[in-house]
């Protein structure tokens, strides 16, 4: 099984190509620095597949991190990939960022919790049970307290570190690149679980209508 991996949801993107039939499985990976992205992906696709002598109809899957992470970074990755599945008939999964953070751990069988920075103040939160997802969603500081508890968060990100730390067990790993995902994509292979490009969006993990309007409830009117 023969797979290309894209992930530009962090401030590094990368792509990988995998072969299940080799040792190591991950055969190439190539990062893509800052924000060229948008310039650079295409070609890199190009030339790694030529490289290893792959025709992108050879493919048993083409597989995206669609987020959450930064917006335009995760629209390139997902532009690209939808292209190209297009193109080539060959099939798309999709893997959430914070899935692939929480597979990092090495926690097995157990519950995973996964935090990644939102900005302003909010965290990207995943919690995960033998590697299935059991919630992602956008919250605070003290919603993700109280989500956790006592059990252990896995961050990748330095800057949330120090910011976790009070009151949680936070535990930093490296940064997952695409190659990180080859586990997760040839489980959703082998069972036939692919992503449609027509109907795939990005994992941009918004709050809901209902969340925005009960903290505006909290919050209070506005002081004139």
């Amino acid at each position: 099984m023969r797979l290309l991996l894209i992930d530009t949801c962090g401030v590094e993107g990368s792509v990988a190509l995998a072969d299940t039939l080799r040792v190591p499985v991950v055969v190439a990976v190539e990062r893509l620095p800052g924000r060229s992205s948008s310039e650079r992906l295409v070609p890199v696709v190009r030339g790694m597949l030529e490289s290893q002598g792959w025709g992108l109809r050879e493919l048993a899957a083409i597989v995206v991190v669609h987020g959450p992470g930064s917006f335009t970074g995760i629209r390139v990755g997902l532009s690209a990939a939808k292209g190209l599945s297009e193109a080539s008939g060959v099939p798309l999964v999709a893997v959430s960022r914070l899935a692939l953070l929480a597979a990092s751990s090495g926690a097995g069988e157990g519950r995973v919790h996964a935090v990644l920075d939102a900005g302003r103040g909010e965290f990207y939160y995943g919690e995960y049970v033998a590697g299935r997802c059991v919630v992602e969603a956008l919250l605070t500081r003290e919603e993700v307290l109280a989500a956790v508890g006592m059990e252990r968060v896995i961050v990748c990100e330095e800057k949330i570190v120090a910011v976790l730390s009070l009151g949680m067990l936070v535990q930093q790993v490296a940064e997952p690149d695409a190659g990180d995902a080859v586990t997760i994509a040839v489980e959703r292979v082998e069972a036939g679980a692919f992503d449609g490009a027509a109907t795939l969006d990005a994992n941009y993990l918004r709050r809901t209508d209902g969340q925005l309007f009960a903290r505006a409830k909290v919050a209070g009117p506005a002081s004139e």
